[in-house]
């Protein structure tokens, strides 16, 4: 299956929630790969803390593959190539976990028929191999979407699963552009039906993931005032009415993660040190992971609505 992670503006936690989706997936015993499409960006090597590869690769990253100056993309195996003592080794019953980096200083390009036809194959290879691929993609309208879409939409890749997540903040800045991302003029099923997709299909393949959501009854604001619960759940109604009046509602909505001091300050993974040994970090933030990771291949989450 390939999953499309994109958002429209930046600081959404596109990018660090992606990479938890996929570690706790591997977690769970599927064999995944993360693929680092934000050209501009190509940062996801610090999340899996994989030093040599922090701003992305000198070494072949997808940036050159599809540009046809490297034949095969680098693949580095995140169990034996993180830094991060936690991360060293595969634990017991977890598939491969998998990370495809971007280039250094790569940028954004422009596509044509040759960047389409290599990404076309590079998605085709990867979805027979793995049981789940995130290409995490560039915020907004990016050259880097426009090459997927075109991909997906050649004649190869009918029989292919993919489903898109679009990421927001939980504020009505974030939750209006997520609406403009995906139905706004040129929005990503305008695109999509310009470069031949079936507009009804796209559109079920696209579902919202609200990022750093603050519960008005979480135990976390047991030191707020009490006038200060009462206007965050007063908010959080605005909010809600706001989303499903532009389509990006609980039923558009396949995940929820919640606020979380640790990814506050550094983007990336929790693992079970974090939340039990350490304790820094949130359980309800690991089990929002672990909920998203399996309704990405739950079909009843992405029944046409």
């Amino acid at each position: 299956m390939l999953v499309f992670a994109t958002s429209d503006k930046g600081g959404t936690g596109r990018s660090v929630t992606s990479s938890n989706l996929a570690y706790r997936r591997s977690l769970l015993g599927g064999n995944v790969v993360y693929l680092d499409f934000d050209f501009g960006s190509p940062t996801a090597g610090t999340i899996f803390n994989i030093d040599e590869v922090m701003r992305g690769t000198r070494n072949g990253g997808l940036h050159s593959y599809l540009r046809g100056v490297a034949g095969q993309p680098l693949r580095l195996d995140v169990w034996s190539t993180s830094d991060r003592s936690s991360l060293r080794g595969r634990p017991d019953g977890a598939g491969q976990l998998v990370l495809l980096p971007g280039d250094i200083g790569g940028a954004e390009f422009s596509s044509n028929d040759e960047v389409i036809r290599r990404c076309v194959q590079l998605l085709l290879r990867v979805d027979e191999e793995f049981d789940l691929c995130i290409v995490d993609l560039s915020a907004g309208r990016s050259y880097a979407t426009d090459v997927v879409i075109a991909a997906t939409a050649r004649p190869e890749m009918r029989g292919v699963d993919a489903r898109w997540l679009v990421y927001h903040r939980w504020t009505r800045q974030h939750i209006i552009a997520a609406h403009g991302l995906v139905f706004g003029d040129r929005g990503l099923v305008d695109q999509g039906v310009a470069m031949g997709h079936d507009r009804q299909k796209l559109i079920d393949s696209i579902r919202f993931v609200r990022t750093a959501v603050v519960d008005p009854d979480s135990e976390t604001l047991a030191g707020l005032r009490p006038e200060q619960v009462a206007w965050l759940e007063v908010c959080n109604r605005d909010l809600q009415r706001l989303a499903a009046s532009v389509q990006i509602g609980r039923m558009n909505t396949v995940g929820i993660i919640p606020l979380d001091p640790v990814l506050q300050w550094r983007e990336q993974l929790i693992t079970d040190a974090d939340t039990v040994t350490r304790q820094i970090a949130n359980q309800a933030t690991v089990e929002a992971f672990v909920s998203l990771a399996k309704r990405l291949e739950d079909d009843a989450a992405w029944i046409g609505l």
